[in-house]
């Protein structure tokens, strides 16, 4: 298993060309991460070692266990709370009556491993569509430009650097809009996401994590526990099977389930990331809304990149740029050297003024 996800390494490498931003690095980088690797934990405990053991008279183990195992256990959720031993043997785990008490299943154990793999796959796309509409161009633009020292094929890729630039002015919208289409499906992804995790454990996710929280204040004889909730350590299950004059012999078992163990800290751990990256990825969208549509805003940012330049460089640059040109001009600002930026935008204002360059 193990050499499959082997290439997933990879994406510990830092790009040599920057073509995004820390916040789209969070989604394509950390959190893709983050996804698989948990992934890699809970498939390990579950193909290593005994995901279920179950306890009950006269069958198998390994027949009960298997059997559990495909068809789901269950919980008594009014029997949550209370002094385990005393008054329940496990939280939600106590004798009840079909058709009277509320019986919870849980049947999302041996899909975990799969989600949070597929999780991880659907927060890789933005990056994927962007690479795909990027082309490689921000690589070919800054090649040989990144380092401080220049020599004669630089100073030639500076000159066409700027020749492109002139040459296509007011062609880059469309190149921009694509990156901001990204940056909002990263948003709608992982709104979608927490969504589609709240579905998957029949609608627990959405508060769990506040009620992780508000449990630790409790005092201990009020509190109910929503991991033993959500993910209870020690369940129940029932086999049926014909007896010997063949009528239906009813087998009530217990289940431990050690994996829930790994699980319920996993999914405390992504609610307060989910949470977390999806303020930080609204907050980033309203930036770019503003940088879209305040242009003044556009111009210090700019001149905040090329602090070496003169402002009044800076300025007439800006003012010729519509917001894709601004773009392309930021993100080389990300990836040459700062004294050759400075020679490239001297140059790029000379130009624009019809001034010959040296």
């Amino acid at each position: 298993m193990f050499d499959v996800f082997g290439s997933v390494k990879g994406l510990l490498k830092l790009d040599q060309v920057c073509i995004d931003n820390n916040i789209f690095r969070l989604h394509y980088k950390a959190t893709v991460i983050i996804l698989i690797a948990f992934s890699l934990l809970v498939t390990s405990r579950q193909y290593i070692g005994d995901p279920i053991d179950c306890i009950v008279d006269e069958i198998p183990l390994n027949v009960m266990d298997t059997y559990c195992w495909i068809y789901s256990t269950f919980t008594i959720p009014n029997r949550l709370t209370g002094i385990a031993g005393k008054d329940i043997v496990q939280p939600g785990v106590a004798s009840h009556v079909d058709g009277h008490d509320e019986v919870k299943y849980h049947k999302y154990y041996q899909w975990v491993c799969f989600v949070l793999f597929f999780q991880a796959m659907l927060f890789y796309v933005p990056r994927y569509l962007w690479k795909t509409w990027e082309g490689g161009r921000i690589k070919m633009l800054v090649l040989d430009l990144n380092m401080p020292i220049m020599n004669e094929e630089a100073k030639e890729r500076k000159k066409i650097l700027v020749d492109y630039f002139t040459d296509n002015i007011k062609g880059h919208n469309f190149y921009a809009m694509r990156f901001f289409f990204c940056e909002v499906l990263n948003f709608v992804n992982v709104l979608g996401q927490i969504y589609f995790m709240d579905f998957f454990l029949d609608g627990e996710f959405s508060t769990y994590g506040s009620d992780v929280v508000r449990f630790t204040e409790m005092e201990p004889e009020e509190r109910g526990d929503p991991m033993a909730r959500v993910f209870p350590k020690v369940t129940k299950c029932t086999f049926h099977k014909y007896g010997p004059s063949g009528s239906v012999q009813k087998f009530d078992g217990l289940c431990v389930l050690p994996l829930n163990i790994v699980n319920e800290k996993i999914y405390v751990f992504l609610w307060f990331w989910f949470i977390l990256l999806t303020i930080l990825t609204g907050i980033s969208l309203m930036y770019r809304f503003a940088v879209i549509m305040l242009p003044r805003l556009r111009l210090l940012m700019l001149r905040a990149r090329s602090r070496l330049s003169e402002h009044d460089e800076v300025e007439l640059i800006a003012s010729r740029c519509q917001m894709g040109d601004w773009f392309i001009l930021y993100q080389l600002g990300k990836n040459i050297d700062p004294l050759i930026y400075k020679e490239i935008m001297c140059d790029l204002a000379k130009k624009m003024q019809g001034k010959e360059i040296v």
